[in-house]
């Protein structure tokens, strides 16, 4: 169990530094409730963080009711890296680089955060979640399960971000989607 905290605590580092560093200053978004999290921010100026624990309620009662081990894994997750994501703000004017690079970077970054925590049958939360219990129901890795999530959370932020801000998202979920496939491989986590 300790060691399953460790994987949520560097994980969820991983993902407020790649959130923070690299696609605030841009406003590039990711997707998931990381994306619909920052499509409120960047509309609202809602923390981040604190919107996706509020619109992630259904979910967890959902998941509730499917498996409990998924529940307390992915609640514990999803509230540290909700935290890190709102704690990591003070990144947003360090890295000075440019828009597209830092698509790459960040989703690199992030897409590494989420894959070792679901590598350890730990995750965020959320979209994560969600695409673990279907990953379990079936064949499909669960890396492809998140981009095809992400890419439904990008075209919904186009009137936010804006059109030109769709293509460095687009590479954004691409890279996490690369490399939490990259990290889990085809395992599907089972708690």
């Amino acid at each position: 169990m300790l060691e399953k905290f460790a994987v949520i605590f560097i994980g969820s580092m991983l993902i407020g530094i790649g959130v923070n560093g690299f696609l605030v200053p841009h406003h590039i978004l990711d997707g998931g409730l990381i994306g619909i999290g920052l499509i409120l921010h960047y509309h609202y100026q809602i923390p981040t963080g604190l919107t996706m624990i509020l619109i992630s309620i259904p979910l967890y009662l959902f998941v509730w009711f499917y498996d409990k081990n998924y529940f307390f894994y992915g609640i514990f997750g999803f509230l540290i890296s909700s935290f890190m994501i709102d704690i990591f703000s003070f990144l947003r004017d360090a890295f000075s680089v440019s828009i597209l690079l830092s698509s790459f970077i960040g989703g690199t970054i992030i897409g590494i955060g989420i894959g070792i925590m679901l590598r350890f049958e730990t995750s965020t939360g959320g979209t994560d979640l969600l695409a673990q219990i279907i990953a379990r129901m079936s064949s499909i890795p669960v890396g492809i399960i998140i981009f095809f999530l992400d890419g439904i959370i990008l075209v919904s932020g186009i009137n936010i971000v804006g059109i030109e801000k769709i293509t460095p998202s687009f590479f954004t979920i691409i890279f996490v989607a690369i490399f939490t496939t990259l990290i889990t491989g085809r395992k599907t986590a089972a708690p």
